[in-house]
């Protein structure tokens, strides 16, 4: 299972410390280390941009819910607002609540979506059926997967095959080209 964006210096202390189990996809970083006095051969390190660890993270598996952002929230939704369908920059959209915190909606990702401004502004602190607005897509709660794309790194070709492996085959990432 994918579980988190390291940097090179992690992949490293990982390799030296024995916890990788395996390597795969292209090779990011050589790494080269100190000389050995006694055989006078310098050490390499070659950091691949997947590394699977031994052991397991049992925090990822059953009720895992990812920490809502405003990054990830405006990438799940294609930086699209859910109500007029325009495409926005991150500074100009915001955290729209589907049911209004006034009205006893939580901050959770099935109830919060993108929404420009001035759609925000409009709907203010109604329901979109109060509000005469129509969602247009269905919030959903990210997996760990989709989290970790989610979280906005640039993302290589074979770090975004394993990671759409590990999407569900309903997830609304799949069927959308990927930023």
């Amino acid at each position: 299972m994918p579980m988190e964006w390291i940097n090179y210096q992690q992949a490293v202390r990982l390799y030296h410390a024995g916890q990788v189990a395996y390597a795969c996809g292209s090779v990011l970083y050589r790494v080269h280390g100190g000389i050995n006095a006694r055989t006078g051969r310098r050490s390499v390190v070659e950091v691949n941009s997947i590394l699977a660890t031994h052991g397991t993270n049992k925090a990822i598996h059953g009720g895992y819910v990812p920490p809502l952002n405003n990054a990830a929230l405006f990438r799940r939704d294609a930086f699209l607002c859910l109500y007029c369908g325009e495409r926005f920059r991150p500074h100009d959209l915001s955290r729209d609540h589907v049911t209004p915190l006034s009205q006893g909606g939580a901050d959770h990702w099935v109830n919060v979506v993108t929404a420009c401004k001035r759609c925000n502004n409009h709907k203010a602190g109604h329901t979109p059926e109060q509000a005469g607005m129509q969602l247009l897509a269905v919030p959903f709660v990210p997996t760990h997967a989709e989290y970790i794309y989610l979280q906005g790194r640039r993302v290589l070709a074979d770090q975004m095959e394993f990671l759409q492996a590990h999407f569900p085959r309903s997830s609304p990432l799949r069927r959308r080209p990927l930023q």
